[in-house]
């Protein structure tokens, strides 16, 4: 385990409670027989799925998506470091994850069920590729993570509009 790094993110939990800072870890990208070689030092996979209640086990990375956060409405620049949001669609028992209560709140009357947030909801910070170079998030950044939730539905088809993160990780579940 000395090859997991950890970068604070913002845990959004599904029963309502605050949002708070958590320690999302990553680990290298494993052996890839695709491109022959292990993983070099910067790809780097993330587990959201360690905060997410319900998920389904031996799926790894495919029991989770992310979308990132690279502007808000009205922005003409892009954000220097964006935010990756991580969200759960494959659950332990095939049912809905339940509706993301913190992100109901924010949302307010502009809240739309089939574009709910669902289930425990991962917010990280990167530069440049979202799954090579995390860097650590604040609740200094919440209010702006904040505006993203209260004028954003999660689109259940999205996945990162960066190259695409199966694209970069080769993953086979364990047996």
């Amino acid at each position: 385990m000395a090859d997991m790094e950890r970068f604070n993110a913002i845990l959004f939990p599904s029963d309502g409670r605050p949002p708070s800072v958590v320690n999302l870890m990553t680990s290298p990208v494993p052996y890839s027989p695709h491109h022959g070689t292990y993983g070099n030092s910067t790809s780097r996979i993330p587990h959201p799925e360690v905060y997410m209640d319900y998920i389904a086990e031996k799926y790894g990375p495919r029991a989770w998506k992310c979308q990132l956060i690279e502007s808000l409405d009205g922005m003409n620049k892009k954000f220097s470091s964006p935010y990756v949001v991580f969200y759960p669609t494959v659950s332990r028992d095939g049912m809905p994850f339940p509706i993301n209560k913190s992100i109901r709140d924010l949302q307010g009357t502009a809240f739309q069920e089939e574009m709910a947030w669902r289930g425990n909801i991962i917010v990280g910070k990167y530069t440049g590729h979202p799954f090579s170079n995390l860097i650590n998030a604040s609740m200094a950044d919440y209010p702006i993570i904040k505006n993203y939730f209260m004028t954003h539905g999660c689109v259940p088809d999205a996945s990162c509009t960066a190259a695409s993160f199966t694209d970069a990780v080769i993953f086979d579940p364990i047996q």
